[in-house]
């Protein structure tokens, strides 16, 4: 069954999208939640003429994407936390203290687009990806070390 996408889905597409899913998952859950329509012909023309109207206004949202990530390639964050004896960290280093790190630097970001792929638990080098648009996207290494006492 091909439907479009009314919102992104992880794992499945973006907005505006068409793709092909099971009769019953677009059916029962991506339909009546308001998450897709059925892509009949006659919605294929209104969205084929949406994305054309709105084609203008997607490059500028690019472009502004594309000059924060000019402005965040080569950021390095190191970032302090409470360490135990053994190199632990009390808790762990997420995507909220990626951005108040962020912050601090001049650097506006919503942790929402923040990605760390694993939990950061103990000391030592990472890497986190900050997904500013769908075709862009920076990878930012961070360093997480003991705070001092």
């Amino acid at each position: 069954m091909e439907i479009i996408l009314k919102e992104d889905i992880v794992n499945l597409g973006y907005k505006n999208d068409i793709v092909t899913v099971k009769s019953g998952y677009g059916r029962n859950y991506l339909i009546p939640t308001g998450k897709a329509v059925i892509a009949s012909p006659s919605a294929k023309k209104v969205l084929a003429e949406d994305l054309k109207q709105r084609a203008h206004k997607l490059e500028k949202i690019k472009k502004d994407a594309e000059a924060v990530a000019a402005k965040l390639e080569g950021v390095s964050l190191t970032i302090a936390t409470k360490v135990s004896s053994t190199g632990t960290i009390f808790g762990s280093v997420g995507s909220l203290q990626l951005a108040d790190a962020l912050a601090k630097l001049g650097h506006e970001v919503d942790r929402k687009i923040i990605v760390v792929k694993d939990p950061v638990k103990e000391v030592g080098h990472y890497k986190a990806t900050v997904k500013l648009h769908k075709e862009v996207s920076v990878e930012i290494p961070f360093e997480v070390v003991a705070e001092e006492a």
